[in-house]
């Protein structure tokens, strides 16, 4: 690998024991959250060489992100030495190495950058959540517009190192379109929420970057990704810590829902042979009648989903199932940013990497219920 230029070196702050051969060197931004954690573990079964990133933010229970890096073999000392405005520096002893650092710390991920030379870039943080965007909407600025330029930049300047900037999109970013279902080649200039035109903007950003400078760029649209180790504030999480404290659960636009729910193994599958193919440019592309999902640069766009949406009130059933307990139901009327349906086309992304979901809803509700209840200790 040839070094990139101007390369200074930066302590690592945590590492991690894993005697396998490297294979690809990665660096994983998110590592303690919900999917970055996930996608690290696959990383590491497979012998690669991990650089996490995560600046361990309360927007939810910091202790279930200390968890998950737990659960990638942390010890309970190394954990304890992490000061969260202050981090302490860990020795370096194996295979996984994190930095618990805020991205829009640009001289810190710099370094990081230059000094570790990752393969590839897989950008994972975001600060998540439709509804917090109504109510939070700078939060949303500085982590995902303000923390994107500062990984686009940093590739950019280590650009003779980093083949592939793969990073996460949303299904919120088909807004008011109502066509199902949505496709990678559909509009989407109608965002309802300030998260969904965030994740937007990543896009234009992103394809800017391709354009200027040749950075190969694959954006993902997450569609409802759940699954053990999940976050606080999604929808199935709620309900099933409601459920078991007897407490009505909040059923909005009444129930008539739908929600493409995809499971994380499917997710996390998906993400990494995305990461190990490429992009190049579209060489059929047409300006005067342009694809969204591609471009003359090495850019492309994919949704990620299950292509199965399922009723809401089918999927709280299932929950209600896996915990033998009924759900009190309070029914609201549909909150602002919310969408009714979503519904992923996949069928550009089958093509490209054969890619193919296999864990129906009701494997993966009674997997998460499962570990919900082992987390936490109740019988």
């Amino acid at each position: 690998m040839r070094p990139c230029a101007g390369c200074v070196t930066i302590d690592p702050i945590m590492t991690i024991n894993n005697d396998a051969k490297t294979k690809l060197k990665v660096l994983v931004t998110g590592t303690a959250g919900f999917i970055g954690f996930h996608f690290t573990r696959k990383l590491l079964s497979l012998g690669c060489h991990v650089i996490g990133i995560d600046n361990l933010n309360p927007y939810y229970d910091v202790n279930l992100k200390l968890s998950r890096l737990k659960e990638l073999g942390f010890s309970d000392t190394q954990l304890g030495q992490v000061a969260f405005k202050e981090p302490a520096s860990l020795e370096k002893t194996g295979k996984l190495i994190f930095y618990p650092k805020d991205l829009t710390d640009r001289e810190a991920l710099e370094k990081i950058v230059a000094t570790e030379q990752p393969d590839y870039v897989v950008h994972l943080a975001a600060q998540t959540g439709v509804r917090y965007s109504v109510e939070n909407p700078h939060a949303y600025i500085d982590s995902n517009i303000v923390a994107f330029i500062d990984i686009l930049e940093t590739c950019r300047h280590n650009c003779q190192c980093i083949k592939h900037l793969v990073y996460s999109s949303s299904s919120s970013v088909y807004g008011s379109n109502e066509t199902m279902p949505f496709s990678v080649h559909h509009n989407v200039d109608h965002p309802v929420s300030l998260y969904a035109a965030t994740k937007k903007a990543n896009e234009l950003m992103a394809h800017t970057y391709s354009h200027l400078y040749g950075i190969p760029t694959t954006g993902l649209r997450f569609f409802t990704v759940y699954g053990p180790w999940g976050r606080p504030d999604m929808s199935y999480f709620l309900f099933t810590r409601k459920i078991l404290a007897g407490e009505p659960i909040e059923v909005f636009n009444y129930g008539d829902m739908k929600r493409d729910f995809t499971y994380i193994d499917d997710i996390v599958t998906g993400v990494y042979n995305i990461m190990l193919k490429v992009p190049e440019g579209n060489p059929g592309w047409d300006g005067r009648n342009p694809d969204p999902a591609s471009s003359r640069a090495p850019y492309r766009l994919f949704n990620i989903g299950s292509r199965q949406p399922v009723d809401l009130l089918y999927f709280i059933g299932l929950i209600e199932k896996n915990l033998g307990k009924k759900a009190k139901k309070k029914l609201l009327p549909l909150q602002k940013g919310d969408m009714k349906e979503t519904c992923a086309d996949t069928a550009a992304l089958h093509e490209y990497t054969g890619y193919q979901p296999t864990t129906p809803i009701e494997e993966g509700i009674a997997k998460f219920v499962e570990w919900y209840l082992n987390y936490y200790g109740i019988k």
